[in-house]
């Protein structure tokens, strides 16, 4: 089969192209970023944001099976859905299992979604990520064509990524081995959540492509356990404490808004980190077949991180997200750490002055 995949360079996109060529597939990718192509796999240089760009590619090839990892908003999705359902026999798009409401029960794929059942009419108005992902459902939902499969991941992980609640490796992890403390609000905290191996969920996308029962349907890809964040911190913990033979402080602020100022994401923390995340994915291991499994939410985590701390390789973090950080935590950092002039004097206004850099900001955006 011919396998188109928008974004397939992250932590599910990488091992699903590597599942589908070990299975004789032929795989192109759209990156924007040039990349060389490789026996079946075939990087296409382009911004799937681009409509023109993807509707040129479409038209240019037939693909059996489109993947779809992109992040659109709802505006972007209806100018393309109708094009990128009648270009493929399967359309798989990638959704997300925050579109759940709370849930004293373990959620399946009928449990009712922010969506549905918010009253929180100013998160209404906006286009969120857990409210554009089910808009964009309910045009899959609607459409005539029932050629899609609508795939609900929820947290994905892997050596390059893991998280603290909603923080990256590249904030949490890097701060505690500068001699930081790790930030786990008591909030959040206390709540369950679940971690998948992202080579978990890219062998389930693997095994649906193509599977006549998936189709017009959603499906969770999630893990089978579930823990506390302060578990997944425990963890964290004493893989670092092996490895490195420090054991870093934890800061536990009864709030998470230091989070939500510093990266903007206070929905994400309110709708999502502050519900318990427990899926049932009974359906996906059907779909799947007996002889699927999902890796050990404890021993994946471990094993992924163990295998980091071996070979650190940092992704680039704003220095505006370091300097809220160090402000709420009264500390500071060189101005060696940062790469570039812009960043340097990101770092200071932020740090020092972010009532000015606040104004500022505003003031730039009217201009623009």
């Amino acid at each position: 089969m011919n396998v188109l995949i928008f974004g397939g360079t992250g932590a599910m996109g990488t091992p699903l192209v590597k599942y589908l060529v070990d299975t004789g597939n032929s795989v192109f990718v759209t990156s924007r970023k040039a990349r060389q192509s490789s026996g079946n796999i075939h990087y296409i240089t382009g911004n799937a944001h681009d409509f023109e760009f993807v509707k040129k590619l479409v038209c240019e090839q037939r693909f059996d099976v489109i993947v779809d990892f992109m992040v659109y908003t709802t505006k972007e999705f209806k100018q393309r859905v109708d094009l990128l359902l009648k270009a493929t026999d399967h359309y798989l798009f990638l959704s997300s299992s925050r579109v759940y409401a709370d849930s004293d029960s373990p959620i399946t794929e009928n449990s009712p979604r922010l969506l549905d059942v918010s009253k929180d009419s100013e998160y209404l108005q906006t286009d969120e990520y857990a409210l554009a992902k089910a808009r964009q459902e309910n045009i899959l939902f609607a459409s005539q064509n029932k050629n899609w499969t609508i795939i609900r991941p929820y947290i994905t992980y892997n050596t390059e990524r893991l998280q603290l609640t909603t923080l990256e490796k590249d904030i949490w992890l890097r701060r505690a081995l500068e001699g930081h403390q790790i930030l786990l609000p008591q909030d959040v905290a206390v709540h369950k959540t679940t971690m998948t191996y992202g080579d978990d969920v890219a062998r389930a996308i693997s095994l649906l492509i193509g599977n006549e029962k998936a189709k017009a349907e959603a499906v969770h890809l999630t893990g089978t356990e579930s823990m506390t964040w302060q578990d997944v911190l425990k963890i964290y913990m004493d893989v670092l404490e092996t490895k490195t033979g420090k054991k870093p402080d934890i800061w536990m602020p009864k709030t998470s808004d230091i989070i939500a100022s510093a990266i903007g994401n206070k929905y994400q923390i309110k709708y999502d980190r502050m519900f318990d995340r427990v899926f049932d994915n009974s359906k996906m291991l059907e779909l799947c077949g007996e002889e699927f499994a999902v890796a050990s939410m404890e021993t994946g985590l471990r094993k992924c991180l163990e295998n980091f701390l071996t070979a650190p390789r940092w992704n680039a973090v704003d220095s505006t997200l370091v300097a809220g950080f160090d402000r709420a935590e009264k500390c500071t950092h060189a101005l060696k750490n940062f790469e570039t002039p812009q960043q340097k004097m990101k770092y200071i206004g932020w740090r020092y002055c972010p009532a000015g850099m606040t104004v500022l900001k505003k003031v730039v955006h009217k201009l623009k």
